[in-house]
């Protein structure tokens, strides 16, 4: 038998294996597994690539800090607040309350800059809230995934950080070009949130109130400021997108154990279910906080996240070395070059994104195709931090879009509904996304209108 036919087999073998429910780490690591005493390279390699990836990986130095800081924000009640400011802006329309949770993983994915964490965290937080008002576990579910696929957008994000590291750009001219089209996928997701709802008549609408809004805003005073942390930091070369993780996780525990003392002796008991509007001044500026002794546990939730995340990417990053060596990178440059102008090689690159993205995470698909695509398409005139949004907000389209859709399975894990029922109402939000990817790569000006004048 032929090798073609042999790699074909054997992915037709792996692919067999996913639908049967095999997690798709194991998935992955049957192919590179099979592909490797196919090409006859020696097996220790596939361990000297996963060590190097888990001890050497620029990007996955921050990601268990990012993750970590996720959960100390939900713990400390944090990300409560940000999600009650959402809420009250939202809560008038109807299907405010999922709106108001896209509104809050944005301003989470300004902390974390983690896809996982954002979708973690706003789904164990507010996916019971949505079900309790009245809307479908499927759809909440599906919501916190989707609102998950701006924690690689807006910024701060580990993956800008690699991109640029791979193509040499400036990682602050990428974080300002990731805000607007990050922004813009935050309302695309919220229109489609919105006719959904409206048709199926989901969701109690509460009153628009201007006193709401101003409370909840200064009850978030601390989420505000630990996201001007993190972007003044970066943005003025403070310290490195790694060192802001850092900087953040120590923030976040310094005020977890100095507001849980704060907040016995001023509210006298938790107050998690007391509406904002009956709260103090004192009350709001001060959130419930956590003791040493929890530390532990929520430590542990991170690290159970980090390891579901790091073993797929570090395989992913094996099967890239594989991809390579069978030539797949030279067929993906000369396929797109061959397209001609300017456009042909736009769409051609944002398709082949949006393909590989179905079956790999976002890291693996920028180590393997930027540094493949990114050249075609600055010699057709793409300008090149465009392009970078361009193809990361693809990427990032990948986390909703089956059969891998990372999001799905972070959604489904913390929320209890099972992988395959959150397609449908996915599928919505995955339209939405696609809609303004289309629009960002028509629009050059989307992704470069903030960058500073040189």
């Amino acid at each position: 038998m032929s090798d073609p036919a042999i790699i074909t087999l054997i992915s037709l073998g792996v692919t067999f294996l996913f639908m049967l429910g095999v997690p798709v780490f194991l998935v992955i690591g049957y192919w590179v597994l099979g592909m490797s005493f196919l090409l006859e390279m020696p097996l220790d390699n596939i361990g000297a690539a996963l060590a190097d990836v888990f001890t050497d990986g620029f990007a996955l130095l921050a990601m268990p800090l990012f993750i970590l800081t996720g959960d100390l924000i939900n713990r400390s009640g944090i990300a409560r607040r940000l999600s009650d400011f959402a809420y009250s802006c939202l809560g008038w329309i109807r299907g405010g309350l999922a709106m108001a949770s896209l509104g809050a993983c944005g301003l989470f994915a300004a902390i974390s800059g983690s896809n996982s964490a954002t979708t973690a965290t706003i789904g164990s937080m507010l996916h019971p809230e949505m079900v309790k008002g009245g809307y479908d576990e499927r759809f909440s579910a599906a919501t916190a995934a989707a609102g998950g696929t701006v924690g690689i957008i807006i910024p701060p994000s580990i993956i800008f950080i690699v991109y640029g590291f791979l193509l040499n750009l400036p990682i602050s001219d990428l974080f300002v070009a990731g805000i607007i089209p990050g922004t813009m996928m935050v309302g695309g997701m919220m229109v489609a949130c919105f006719l959904v709802c409206w048709k199926n008549g989901w969701g109690y609408l509460i009153a628009l109130s201007p006193l709401r809004v101003i409370k909840t805003a200064v009850g978030a005073w601390l989420g505000f400021f630990a996201i001007g942390l993190v972007l003044w930091g970066i943005y003025t070369g403070k310290f490195s997108p790694t060192e802001a993780a850092g900087v953040t996780v120590g923030f976040c525990v310094i005020v977890g154990f100095l507001c849980l003392p704060l907040h016995r002796l001023i509210v006298g008991k938790d107050d998690r279910d007391k509406d904002v509007a009956e709260k103090s001044i004192s009350q709001m500026l001060v959130v419930r906080g956590f003791g040493p002794l929890e530390l532990p546990s929520i430590t542990m939730r991170s690290a159970q996240i980090t390891g579901i995340l790091a073993p797929l990417i570090a395989v992913s990053v094996v099967m890239q070395q594989i991809l390579s060596v069978l030539g797949a990178q030279e067929v993906i440059g000369g396929f797109v070059t061959s397209m001609g102008g300017y456009h042909a090689v736009l769409f051609t690159s944002m398709a082949i994104v949006f393909v590989l993205g179905m079956v790999l995470e976002s890291l693996p698909v920028t180590i393997i195709l930027a540094p493949i695509l990114a050249p075609v398409a600055h010699s057709v005139g793409v300008e090149p931090v465009q392009f970078a949004v361009v193809f990361l907000v693809g990427a990032s389209i990948g986390f909703i879009t089956p059969p891998y859709g990372l999001n799905l399975y972070v959604a489904s894990g913390v929320t209890g509904v099972p992988y395959f029922r959150l397609l449908r109402y996915s599928l919505v939000y995955l339209i939405a996304l696609i809609a303004v990817w289309i629009i960002v790569a028509l629009v050059p000006v989307l992704s470069t209108a903030l960058l500073p004048q040189r």
